[in-house]
C-alpha cells in the first residue's frame, strides 16, 4: 500500500454508496457489467453490505449471476476463496 493511503476497516456504506456500485464501469469492453458490478462489490464490501448490494442489484433487474468472459459466475471464482462462503450464501 502506497504510504500515503490509509487503509479503510469496516467501513460503513450507506444507500448512496451502494447505488453508485449499480453503475461501475466493467472491467474491460467485453466483460458483462453484471458480472462486473458484482465482483467489484465482493471485492469492497462487508457481507452485511454486499447482502444490501444484491437485494438492490436483483431489484434493478440485474443478473448476479452473469458470467464472466471466461463464462463462469462470480460465486464459481470467489468458490475457493477461504472467506467466500458467507457471500456465497447471499448469491444463492
Amino acid at each position: 500500500m502506497r504510504p500515503d493511503k490509509k487503509k479503510v476497516i469496516d467501513e460503513v456504506w450507506d444507500d448512496a454508496r451502494l447505488e453508485d456500485f449499480l453503475s461501475k464501469a466493467p472491467l474491460g469492453a467485453d466483460e458483462d457489467p453484471d458480472f462486473s458490478a458484482v465482483l467489484y462489490a465482493y471485492r469492497s464490501m462487508r457481507v452485511e453490505d454486499f447482502g444490501r448490494f444484491i437485494e438492490r442489484f436483483k431489484g434493478a433487474g440485474r443478473n448476479p449471476q452473469a458470467p464472466g468472459r471466461d463464462g463462469r459466475t462470480v460465486a464459481e471464482v470467489i468458490a475457493s476463496h477461504g472467506k467466500a462462503e458467507p457471500f456465497l450464501a447471499i448469491l444463492g
